[in-house]
């Protein structure tokens, strides 16, 4: 039986599978992604993949403050958008 990888999302305290999951990661360079295969180098950090989970990481600020920077508005625009893809 093979061992399922978790994680914690940050917005919502749960830990959850980690293909449930949303990654953005912080670079060497300080550039911060929304990172579509979740393998890119870097600083990682999880949110659920649901408009909720994501809405609360957007408004008490979580992402920023696990990677050390702002996030750009654009990142939360494309996990938004891959929320809505996954659950259709």
């Amino acid at each position: 039986m093979k061992k399922i990888p978790m994680r914690r999302c940050l917005a919502t305290n749960e830990m959850c599978p980690k293909k449930d999951l949303l990654r953005v990661v912080k670079n060497n360079e300080g550039k911060v992604f929304f990172d579509y295969s979740s393998k890119a180098n870097g600083r990682g950090a999880y949110i659920k993949c649901s408009v909720e989970a994501i809405n609360i990481a957007r408004t008490k600020k979580v992402l920023d403050r696990a990677l050390e920077t702002t996030v750009p508005e654009e990142v939360y625009e494309k996990m938004l958008k891959e929320a809505n893809d996954r659950k259709n």
